[in-house]
Formats: structure tokens, sequence, C-alpha cells
């Protein structure tokens, strides 16, 4: 896949091992129309493979985090023959392939958010690993109130928050505030909003400072699992264990625990 070659609708900047990831679309809120999900997967699937990328923040630049799914993009797809059909698929499958991959990222995505998230922003947010939210932050998923329920949102959402929460969420569409949104389970810590980045990067510099191959086995473990039964996932679980006490940081981290040391990772 080629860099997007138009504006930079995602801004790139690492601060030793934590790269910011920006969405640059403001004065659209960020929406995620198919340009600025390509250049989101983009940026992604590059920060997959830079070796001093140890932590993802995911913040967006202007008033709101993202309002969700480009529908102005979409709407313009009804003139086709098929109604838009084939289009409307497109956009979905780039989405859900986008969410996942986020998911499956071999580094811990941390979620920045100012302003509103809504629909499929609201999807982003719940896809990251972590989120950090300004005070007025706001959350919805509020498809229902314009005809097209929020069901790929409700993938993502039903995975973080408790069943009755996320359906209070997807059939009222109402507004949550940031409060309600920690006490749901959807974002971690709430900031001041003059204090958000501040906040998220010592989240994010903290877990860079943990040991890197651990970080990325127990983050693929704990998505993996989730999807298993619990035997399976025990038995899962108990192998993934067997492997990380083989390699060179757990021998390292337990010798260091045991000397009464300070570990020194290896790079």
């Amino acid at each position: 896949m080629n860099a997007p070659t138009s504006e930079p609708l995602v801004l790139a900047a690492r601060d030793n091992h934590v790269l910011k990831l920006t969405l640059n679309r403001a004065n659209a809120r960020n929406a995620l129309s198919t340009g600025l999900m390509g250049a989101l997967q983009f940026a992604f699937d590059e920060a997959a493979k830079d070796k001093d990328a140890r932590v993802i923040i995911l913040a967006a630049n202007g008033p709101a985090f993202s309002s969700g799914h480009d529908l102005k993009e979409m709407t313009a797809q009804r003139s086709q023959a098929d109604k838009g059909r084939a289009a409307f698929a497109g956009v979905f499958a780039q989405c859900s392939k986008l969410m996942q991959t986020i998911v499956r990222h071999p580094k811990p995505v941390i979620a920045q958010v100012q302003g509103i998230a809504t629909a499929a922003g609201c999807q982003l947010v719940a896809s990251c690993d972590l989120a950090v939210a300004s005070a007025d932050a706001k959350f919805a998923t509020p498809g229902v109130n314009i005809g097209l329920f929020c069901s790929t949102p409700m993938v993502a959402l039903s995975r973080n928050v408790s069943r009755k929460h996320a359906m209070e969420m997807l059939l009222t569409g109402d507004m949550i505030s940031a409060e309600e949104a920690h006490r749901f389970g959807l974002v971690n810590r709430i900031a001041r909003p003059d204090a958000l980045e501040a906040d998220t990067m010592k989240l994010a510099q903290q877990i860079a400072a943990k040991p890197r191959a651990t970080v990325k086995i127990g983050k693929e473990a704990f998505y993996n699992q989730l999807e298993m039964g619990l035997s399976h996932a025990y038995d899962y679980a108990s192998k993934v264990m067997t492997e990380n006490m083989l390699h060179a940081e757990a021998s390292e981290g337990i010798g260091a625990f045991v000397e009464k040391r300070d570990p020194k990772w290896p790079e």
C-alpha cells in the first residue's frame, strides 16, 4: 500500500519510544472519510515496523476527536446504479479492518480524547487498548437517531462496556459525559482539559518503559483469550506463559527481582 500523497490527514511524531498519531481533519470534525481511514491504516501499518516505537497515542486536532463516518461522502454514493451498495460495503469493510488492526497491533494504543467521539469515532476509542479523556469530552453512538443503527461501532463498544450500558447507548443515541464513559468502562482516566496531553503522555511513557516483548506477548494473549471458553483460555494462557518464561526478558526480570536489583531489559 502506498503512502497517501494528498494533504497530511494523519500527522506522526515520535517522542523517544512513544509515537503520536494525530487525526488532522479538524475542519470536518475528523470524520472518518475513506481518505482519513486509509491514511490511518497506513500509519498503523508503518508503526508496526517501527522498532523504536513501543506505545502509540491516537489523538486528534481541532474541537472534536472524531464525529464518525463521513456521511456527506457516503450520501454522494447514492447516485450510483446500485444506490451506493458497493461503496457502503467498501467503507464498512475498510473501517472494520482499521479497527481490527488497532486491536491486533503489536503495540499498545492509547486514545487521547477531546471534544466529541461519536458513532465510528466512539468505535475508534473503544478499539484502542486504553483511553484518556478530557473532562469535557462526550461520547455517543447516535446512529439510531438518523435511521442507521451503529452496528459496527456496537462490536467495539460491546467488548468494552457492560451489555446494558452498550444497549442504552445504542438504543437511545444519547451523548454521555466523560464521567459516565469512565463509569461505563469506555475510558480509563479523565484529565483536566489543559492536562490531557501531558497525562496521556505520562501513561504512554510508563508503559513504554516496560519490557517490549513482554508487552507484545501480553496484549496479543489478552485479546485472544477473550474469544475463548474458560478451559480453552486457561490452556492457551498457560502455553503463553510457558513460552514467556523462556524469553530473555523474563529471565532478566525474575533474576533482578530475586537479586533485588533493577532489571536491564534487552533491546
